[in-house]
């Protein structure tokens, strides 16, 4: 482990909290958009009230793993960037309209990618390379003007917050909203009979909080060189589109290891259930709609600082104010996005 670069063991933690994502995704029925459509046009919130389990999961893990000295939240850039509202909500209604239109978040297409569904390596080469225009590119400067990135001068999330008004620890909070939150996903009689479903919403709490424990040691052990992190698919996939463009040897990060074990967690998944099969788009106005949707998740992912998974579980595990905001307004954009789809886009 010692002859290896740092990057490279921060790719390992991200590959391997990748990879039980992906097999929650395929196993367990984890995803952002089934679960919005499911409750609001199907009437079934199994999938909704997994997000319980999987957000009170990580919130526990996360802040029990800080209470320890496993996890370094305030090291995460949730909480080094001071939290622009006008960036999370703005941001996140492109983002889930963009969602609505792509048919998936990037999380969700890389899950479908690995399951043999080509369509979406479209969405997220199209996510990757608008993410990086929007972050370093020709929409670089309009995106800085609008929506500034600062330094904060402290911790950005309600946690930090209870703990100075109160005087009591950060666990005070955390444990109690992670209860109430898990509590409300098992309320649902039928996801209650679902265990298998709740198992992997479980297991994938757990890596989030793993992928920040991990990148905690590796960033003590490189002195502050590799950041602290947790999964996020908006920024991460054009980093990895990058480095298998540019790289033969450095340049590995936790990015490319998380992205890459959620397409083996989804191909491992997709194997054991017997999903898996090859996929091409056949309709030119689907495949423009999921390009144009793709666009805005990458646009809008990099102007909230993260995706569904990014700012709804990652940054809402650290109990940073902009998880929930984003995650909200994520949901919004994605039910206008599905009716004006619904409505608005159907063949005639």
């Amino acid at each position: 482990m010692e002859t290896l670069p740092y990057g490279a063991l921060a790719a390992l933690v991200g590959l391997l909290g990748g990879i039980v994502l992906g097999l929650a995704a395929r196993l367990g029925d984890f995803c952002t958009l089934g679960a919005i459509e499911s409750a609001v046009y199907g009437a079934d919130h199994k999938r909704l009230r997994l997000w319980g389990i999987v957000l009170g999961t990580a919130i526990a893990a996360t802040w029990i793993g800080a209470a320890v000295g496993l996890v370094d939240v305030g090291g995460t850039f949730y909480h080094q960037i001071a939290w622009n509202p006008l960036a999370s909500i703005f941001g996140g209604l492109v983002f889930g309209y963009g969602m609505a239109l792509a048919g998936n978040c990037g999380f969700g297409a890389l899950v479908r990618f690995g399951g043999g569904d080509l369509r979406s390596l479209v969405v997220v080469v199209v996510m990757g390379i608008f993410g990086f225009i929007a972050l370093s590119g020709p929409l670089a400067p309009l995106r800085i003007m609008l929506f500034s990135q600062v330094d904060a001068t402290g911790p950005q999330g309600m946690a930090h917050a209870f703990a100075a008004t109160t005087g009591l620890p950060a666990l005070a909070l955390a444990l109690p909203l992670a209860a109430g939150l898990f509590a409300w996903g098992l309320a649902h009689a039928p996801l209650r009979a679902r265990p298998n479903m709740i198992l992997w919403g479980i297991a994938a709490g757990l890596s989030v909080a793993f992928c920040f424990a991990g990148t905690t040691w590796v960033n003590n052990l490189s002195f502050g060189e590799i950041g602290v992190e947790g999964p996020s698919f908006t920024a991460p996939i054009g980093r990895t589109l990058i480095f298998l463009m540019t790289s033969t040897a450095g340049g590995i990060t936790f990015s490319v290891g998380s992205v890459a074990g959620v397409m083996i967690g989804a191909l491992a998944g997709s194997t054991l259930r017997g999903l898996f099969r090859w996929e091409a788009c056949e309709d030119p106005r689907e495949l423009g709609r999921q390009v144009s949707g793709a666009a805005l998740m990458g646009i809008g992912g990099v102007i909230a600082i993260g995706c569904s998974v990014g700012q709804g579980v990652t940054a809402f595990a650290t109990l940073a104010w902009s998880g929930p905001v984003t995650l909200a307004a994520i949901f919004l954009g994605a039910v206008v996005g599905l009716r004006q789809l619904i409505g608005g886009f159907q063949p005639e």
